[in-house]
């Protein structure tokens, strides 16, 4: 179908089809009870959480971390103020996870996991899942696991998160990345003795290609950022964590106090699998919405045309060319798209430019830093106050608690944060000038 015949039938594809920023509020929008259990078993949460536990000892063992699997939340008053936003505010802080410090932590730590725990249990390194895991650190565990590769197609975080946490348990670990890539992330791989293989194309042709090496040995796992279930079921761990962080806040999710969550969405399994989780947690007492750079909206596209994986962002004429690396994505994950039809409420798109407005306003304002493309959620809160979503659905908007998930920036080398924060800065003295 040509570009003319997709905006007839979806006329808001125009101005997504001429990179403008937009809110999308999803009509096929219902609850987590219609997700069929064919295609996610509603368990998974359950399933991954336990394996996390399992691993702890290893994770102190081998990362010094007493718990590596958790993420500040905090409420960001004086920011709140700055925008405007009716309701209380907080930012989940996924930058901060150890070791990979982004979101991916969730879902590709959990992947890596699996894969060593099946291994270690066919080859009688464990006994069993009440085995001591500190076990998988000793030279006979990493001499089976150096028989082995575990590969991946990344733009840079899952990348990171499969690559150091595969290197540090003794896999021959390969990161196929995108041109969309940052310097600082290959070499970060690099100095943690992960073979990095560079692509002057976008992600999907470092996942195909990848995925086509991998097939080739028998030897070989890949993670399968467009289908894993096991990632999309890490990512659902981060549900439980945010209701005791809430309960903590004494924030608690009702038809009179809803909660809205903001997710940057590149491929989608990472926002995803949260979103599943959240929704089985809360139901209908929360709205989860997606964000994506405008040169990007693969997911938006995907949802908008119900093609999901079978449409990517250049058939309408996008160049999915975006600093936003971690969502420089043309074509969303099948798994996500498919599960999310349904519970997603809507999605927004926003200019590179405004990444790093709130890169620095974030900064000002709270001390906080992410990456540009974990900040893409940082335009939600504005964008549904400023659609009918809150009048349709009975939603008071001072009742509203809202969380803006920061999926990444943690690792991030200070002398690159100095210069995406004068980068912001500059933009910032220019319209005041303007002014």
């Amino acid at each position: 179908m040509e570009i003319k015949q997709w905006i007839e039938k979806f006329p808001i594809l125009k101005q997504v089809a001429e990179a403008q920023e937009i809110i999308w509020l999803n009509p096929s929008f219902s609850s987590v009870h219609s997700v069929h259990t064919a295609v996610i078993n509603e368990d998974i949460a359950e399933e991954a959480r336990e394996r996390f536990e399992r691993f702890k000892p290893w994770m102190k063992d081998v990362f010094s971390f007493e718990d590596p699997y958790r993420s500040p939340l905090t409420e960001i008053g004086d920011l709140q103020q700055k925008l405007q936003i009716r309701g209380r505010l907080f930012i989940k802080q996924d930058s901060e996870l150890p070791v990979a410090g982004s979101i991916k932590a969730r879902g590709g730590f959990h992947e890596v996991f699996a894969w060593a725990e099946e291994l270690a249990l066919q080859e009688g390194l464990l006994t069993g899942y009440a085995d001591d895991y500190r076990k998988l650190n000793t030279p006979e565990a990493k001499a089976l696991f150096s028989s082995y590769t575990i590969a991946v197609g990344s733009t840079g975080n899952l990348g990171m998160s499969i690559g150091i946490m595969g290197a540090a348990l003794g896999f021959q670990s390969k990161v196929h990345m995108s041109k969309d890539a940052k310097a600082w992330k290959k070499d970060k791989l690099r100095s943690n003795g992960v073979q990095v293989l560079e692509y002057e194309d976008d992600y999907s042709r470092a996942v195909e290609e990848g995925r086509q090496q991998c097939q080739q040995e028998q030897t070989c796992h890949f993670v399968d950022d467009e289908r894993s279930k096991l990632l999309f079921a890490g990512y659902t761990t981060a549900a439980s964590e945010l209701a005791e962080q809430l309960r903590n806040a004494e924030v608690y999710p009702s038809e009179e106090h809803p909660l809205f969550v903001y997710l940057p969405c590149g491929v989608g399994g990472g926002p995803g699998g949260v979103a599943f989780g959240l929704k089985r947690l809360f139901g209908e007492h929360v709205h989860c919405f997606f964000a994506e750079p405008t040169h990007s909206p693969a997911m938006l596209l995907g949802l908008i045309t119900e093609k999901h994986e079978q449409i990517c962002v250049q058939d309408i004429g996008l160049d999915n060319q975006t600093e936003a690396d971690g969502l420089a994505v043309g074509r969303p994950s099948a798994l996500a798209s498919n599960v999310m039809k349904p519970l997603l409420s809507g999605a927004c798109t926003i200019e590179d430019s405004r990444l790093y407005d709130y890169l620095v306003l974030l900064m000002d304002t709270e001390q906080i830093y992410l990456e540009p493309s974990a900040l893409a959620g940082m335009a939600g809160p504005q964008k549904v106050a400023a659609s009918n979503y809150m009048k349709t659905n009975g939603v008071n908007p001072e009742t509203v608690t809202h969380i803006i998930w920061g999926t990444g920036g943690g690792l991030v080398p200070e002398s690159v944060r100095k210069e995406e924060y004068t980068k912001g800065k500059s933009r910032e003295e220019s319209r005041d000038e303007s002014n």
